[in-house]
Parts: structure tokens; sequence; C-alpha cells
């Protein structure tokens, strides 16, 4: 019997790349823009808000109560739980900076896949008494402290204290079936982060010593891919730090593998990632990136920030937004990152 000639294609990834290479992506920027930026990014973050999932407009009592209080040598730390709605309840740190005054400046901290919010202020998740070293510069809101900046740690859905309790039979990452039961009902995983960041902002407005106009978030990773997308839909946030998740979603997200929270239904279709980080032009961001991350290569993060320079561009604010690269991988570079947030921050 002779061998067929013809190339067989097994592999789904094969057939997904082929329907990549086929997709005009509807609502981009080189194919949507039109010559007036506020209506793209209208048309484009309508779209966002649909696939993201729906999220409640009424939104109840935040009510809000402290669990414990106590003083660090770069400030004071409280923890608190507030409401983002009905049966998801958020424990959070908030960070005030020694010495400063308000009205503060802050900055929104979300870790990603790890053992939680613990890791923003550099204590056990079981013992937040004890302190101990993090790696890769996650311990945000201590950076945010020693520069005289407040900083609110949220715990996103499904890591560290909200990670699964009740269900008994989960995935390695708890991220897996929270993501699934969301899509069941209509919403994201990631939609429902990106609420939890609102309702946080809603608790710094009902405190009254906020400087509501220097409002930013920041996170790496699972916490780079909220901050994201909460400054790309989110009009209260002023500034946008995400770290070591911006790229090309064909590149990464389509390329290789990643935890399922990642994903948005239908959103390639419309749009890549630099036209979603450009829904936050011409506000003020630092994309943060490491030059040996494995699974966000640095060729395509450049790729995704060369289109982004032409949205900011468009937006009259080609200076606006900055890319910062570290010489290792997959973490946070404060020492990079901090100088060029900062003069932001001193401008505004």
């Amino acid at each position: 019997m002779s061998k067929s000639k013809n190339t067989n294609h097994f592999s789904p990834s094969v057939f997904h790349r082929h329907l990549m290479d086929e997709t005009r992506q509807e609502l981009s920027f080189e194919n949507a823009f039109e010559g007036d930026l506020k209506k793209w990014q209208g048309r484009l973050r309508r779209k966002l808000r649909q696939l993201i999932g729906e999220m409640p407009e009424a939104r109840g009592d935040l009510n809000e109560r402290s669990e414990w209080t106590q003083e660090h040598r770069l400030g004071t730390i409280e923890k608190i739980v507030f409401t983002s709605e009905p049966y998801a309840d958020v424990p959070a740190y908030v960070c005030l900076p020694a010495g400063g005054k308000p009205p503060y400046k802050f900055m929104i901290c979300v870790q990603g896949h790890s053992t939680g919010m613990h890791n923003s202020i550099g204590v056990e998740r079981d013992d937040e008494m004890k302190a101990f070293a993090v790696e890769g510069d996650r311990d945000f809101a201590l950076g945010c402290m020693e520069r005289g900046i407040g900083a609110l740690c949220v715990e996103q859905r499904s890591f560290g204290l909200r990670r699964e309790q009740v269900q008994e039979q989960v995935a390695k990452h708890g991220c897996h079936d929270a993501t699934m039961h969301a899509l069941m009902l209509g919403r994201t995983l990631l939609g429902e982060r990106v609420f939890d960041i609102d309702r946080g902002i809603d608790y710094l407005e009902r405190r009254g010593d906020v400087d509501m106009k220097r409002v930013g978030v920041m996170g790496n990773s699972g916490g780079g891919t909220s901050s994201l997308f909460a400054a790309a839909l989110l009009p209260r946030v002023q500034f946008g730090m995400p770290s070591c998740y911006f790229c090309t979603f064909r590149d990464s997200i389509m390329s290789i593998y990643h935890c399922m929270d990642n994903y948005v239904p239908g959103l390639l279709r419309y749009a890549e990632m630099s036209d979603c980080m450009g829904l936050f032009a011409p506000r003020p961001v630092v994309i943060v990136a490491g030059k040996e991350d494995p699974i966000f290569p640095i060729q395509a993060v450049r790729k995704a920030f060369r289109n982004l320079q032409k949205i900011y561009e468009a937006a009259g604010a080609p200076g606006n937004c900055k890319l910062v690269v570290g010489n290792e991988g997959h973490r946070f570079y404060a020492k990079e990152a901090w100088p060029k947030m900062l003069a932001f921050l001193k401008k505004s």
C-alpha cells in the first residue's frame, strides 16, 4: 500500500492557528480606527464589557469591617473585609505610608497565581504576624509604602484566602473550577475579578482620605491580567502598571499553556491585547516584562508595545506609555518600573 503524500493535521492547535491567520479582528485599532480615538475606544470597550461578562449595575452596601491593625516600619497596615456582591466577600490590606498625609495616592495591588495577597505585605498567609522575604519584588504594598504611596491589596477570587474551600474536589489550579463555573453562568472569572477591583475603588472613595485623581492598579502575572483589564474598563483607574502579562494573545495564551482564567470567550475575533490596553490611552501606563519570561515571549511583548505606541500617538500622548524590561524571567522588577511610575505620579 502506497503512502499518501498529504499531510495530516491532527493537532487542534494547528487548526486554531489557521483560524487566527484567517481572522480579521473587527474592532482592532488597525482595522477599525477611523480618526476618532474616543469613538473607537467606545466601540471596543462596549464589546469587551459584553465578552468579559456583564456585572451587576446595582451595588449593595460594602459592609466593610476591620479585622486588625498593626504598625509597620513603613507605616500602618489594616486588614479589612468588604462585600463585593452577595456571597462574595473580599479580604484586603489597607496600607498607609509613614509620614504621609491625606489625601493619599493609592495603588490597588493584585497578586497572581500564588498563595495570595499576603505576599504584598511580606507576611505568611496563615500567620500574618510572621514576616518573610518575598521573591521577585512581589511585595507590592511595601514597595508602595517605601515611596509614600498607599496600597489596597485585594485578594483575587480563587487565590489565597479566597481559594476554593467548600467543593470537595478541585483542579490543581483552583482558578480552573471557578472559571468554568463562571462561564456556565454567562460570566468570566476575569470579569468578576475586575468587578472586585472596581468595588475596591468604591471603598477608597468612601474613605475620604484618598486622592481619587491618583489611583492606580498594579500586579504581576495573573495580577497583571486583572490590572490590564481593570485599566481598560474602569474609568476611575488613572495609572496602570501590569507586569508579566502584556504581550500578544497569539504568541502567549494562544501558543503556550496558561491557566483558564486568562481567556475571554470570543475576544480574539475583535481585538489583540494591545487594543485592550489601548482603551486606557491617554492615561499613563508602565508595562513591565521579563527578558527571559518563558510564557510571555519578549519579542512578542515588544511587537505588542509598538502597536500600543501607535494608539497613544493617536491619543496625543506618546510619552504616556513606557516599557521596562528586567533581565530575568516571570517576576516584577521594582528597580526598573517604579522610577517611570513615580515620574507619572509627580506630573499628575
